[in-house]
């Protein structure tokens, strides 16, 4: 009941702000519909009066709202702003294209997920789980940009050999370039995230017991999946809401009809009936996922959770090879030397005679579009995109572990994740402003929910441990429970899901930026400086693989960072923690 009121009221809270977005804006709805209609009448007032008459406008916000509402109720989602033809049949063939788009995309991610935690799988059956695994392998695919694999599949495999069409939609051969485009980054998350939770799996004493008494290391290997899949299935159903409303860069470039580009096209146009439609549909999308989601990882758990009988998922503390240890510094390093080398050199300056120069001793990284040394943007852009995302992943985990502590807020954070960063970003910018710091505050206020989705799910498993029965029948209040008991279980898998994101975050802030929510141009933006060079990826590869790589650099340095730190940090035994504990309640 509690979680149904929470998606009651999270639903009506985004219905309101998307219904306001253009007086939030504080641009006159009726004169973007004129321009969207008819670009060469002049502005006068009488036309305005006419649209502001036609559309409803003159009523105000609520009763355009409410009217919308009504309509709805009935079936009738009104007519388009801009063409003026009903909005229904044109969100049902766009849902239908991005709910195929979505399906084809989260095969793409479960094939590679699995792949991903074939080897942990492999040795923690054979029980020679030892070293701890960096993911490397895992996070360069997270941390490149979507619409970047987008365009490098399309220029080698449609272009290049043929092999797949280029644009369009309808047929199977047109839906696997954006299918892997936007399964590749999905996967590799849900591939991390499951391969860092399987070590622990495979040290709970089930796990030597099966192995000890001669048990087929596949059906070791199978039961350890089953026993990790539920922390980690919330950020399944948040993929495939992604999927189907986020894809918006890879939807316009293979020109695919899909929800993401419509809802994006509605909001810059300011077309409020299609744009309300578009949002509602992914709302009630993320509803039945997370229903779905909740009611599959409770089919799994069994009667272990409703019981308390379910064990503590302790992930293990594991040797930090020297190839990690070297690999972080490595990393840091060449990081480092790029930064430093361009913060030498000048942003701004334009060489009209050295357009897309490839590198060379005058531009060691090449030029961009305009003559701009890469390099030099390249440096004075790390501090303002990986700081304000490190700033941004600090809140989001904050948040998100606030959030996720909090009984019945499941509800909400489905809501808040369906709702288009797009969206969120113009809702923010109409009332801050753009900006720097309106684009962070547009990332953080929904890039918080698969962590707090995360936090959640294992917190509801750690709630279930027998330890935590033991404690609180010993006396131990919740406030005491959650810091000794729950936390400790719940904050290490949480904080690497959100050190896996800060790549992911610096693309989010520069993609507003590049939209006009963020800072203003020429600032120097990894995110502005793919957006900007992508149509040139063919003629200078440099200009787009520079602040690719530098993405990756971002990502596999966390990661690898996190390794050595989660190696080097003091394992606490469980036994010990409780018997330490039990003390204190007694005392």
């Amino acid at each position: 009941m509690r979680g149904f009121a929470g998606r009651a009221l999270a639903l009506v809270g985004v219905v309101l702000a998307v219904g306001l977005l253009p007086w939030l804006t504080r641009n006159d709805p009726a004169l973007t519909i004129l321009h969207a209609r008819y670009a060469d009448r002049p502005p006068t007032p009488e036309t305005l009066a006419a649209i502001r008459a036609e559309t409803g406008l003159d009523g105000g916000p609520l009763h355009v709202l409410g009217g919308w509402l009504g309509g709805v109720v009935r079936g009738d989602f009104g007519m388009s702003w801009v063409s003026g033809a009903p909005v229904g049949p044109d969100v049902t063939a766009a849902l239908g294209v991005s709910l195929s788009l979505m399906g084809c995309s989260l095969l793409v991610a479960v094939v590679l997920a699995g792949l991903l935690c074939l080897r942990t799988l492999r040795l923690g059956a054979q029980r020679q789980l030892v070293r701890a695994r960096a993911g490397v392998v895992g996070a360069v695919p997270a941390a490149l940009p979507e619409f970047l694999i987008a365009a490098v599949l399309a220029t080698v495999f449609a272009v290049q050999l043929g092999w797949f069409p280029a644009v369009g939609w309808g047929t199977f051969p047109s839906a696997v370039l954006p299918a892997v485009a936007m399964g590749i980054p999905a996967g590799a998350l849900l591939g991390r995230l499951l391969d860092d939770a399987l070590p622990g799996a495979f040290a709970e004493p089930w796990a030597r017991a099966a192995a000890a008494g001669g048990i087929p290391g596949a059906r070791v290997a199978l039961h350890a999946l089953r026993r990790t899949l539920p922390g980690v299935l919330p950020q399944f159903g948040f993929v495939v809401v992604g999927l189907t409303g986020g894809a918006v860069a890879v939807e316009t470039l293979f020109a695919i009809p899909g929800l993401g580009g419509t809802a994006l096209s509605a909001a810059l146009a300011q077309d409020l009936p299609v744009l309300q439609a578009s949002v509602l549909v992914l709302l009630l999308l993320g509803v039945v996922a997370g229903l779905a989601v909740r009611g599959l990882g409770l089919l799994l758990l069994g009667p272990a959770l409703r019981d308390g009988a379910l064990p503590t998922l302790v992930r293990p503390r594991l040797e930090a090879g020297r190839a990690v240890r070297w690999g972080a510094v490595l990393v840091t390093v060449v990081f480092l030397g790029v930064v430093v080398a361009g913060l030498l050199r000048d942003p701004y300056a334009i060489d009209v005679t050295a357009r897309l120069a490839g590198p060379g001793s005058g531009h060691p990284l090449g030029t961009d579009s305009l003559g701009r040394d890469t390099l030099a943007r390249l440096g004075h852009g790390a501090g303002r995109t990986v700081l304000a995302a490190l700033a941004v992943s600090v809140v989001t985990l904050v948040a998100g572990v606030l959030v996720g502590l909090l009984p019945g807020s499941g509800g909400f954070t489905e809501m808040v994740n369906a709702l288009p960063a797009i969206v969120a970003g113009l809702v923010v910018a109409g009332v801050a402003g753009p900006g720097a710091v309106a684009a962070a505050v547009a990332v953080a206020v929904v890039a918080w929910a698969p962590l707090a989705a995360h936090t959640r799910a294992l917190y509801e498993q750690e709630r279930a441990a027998p330890h935590v029965a033991a404690a609180r029948a010993l006396g131990a209040g919740r406030g005491w429970v959650v810091r000794r008991h729950v936390l400790p279980g719940v904050l290490p898998g949480v904080v690497r899901h959100a050190v896996l994101r800060i790549p992911a975050l610096a693309l989010a802030l520069a993609s507003l930026s590049f939209l006009g929510l963020g800072a203003a141009p020429p600032a120097p933006e990894w995110g502005r400086m793919l957006a900007e060079n992508v149509p040139y990826a063919e003629r200078a590869p440099w200009a787009v693989l520079a602040p690719a790589g530098a993405l990756v650099v971002l990502g596999v340095g966390a990661v690898l960072w996190a390794a050595v730190a989660g190696a080097a940090s003091r394992r606490v035994r469980l036994s010990t923690a409780v018997d330490e504990g039990f003390a204190e309640v007694r005392a």
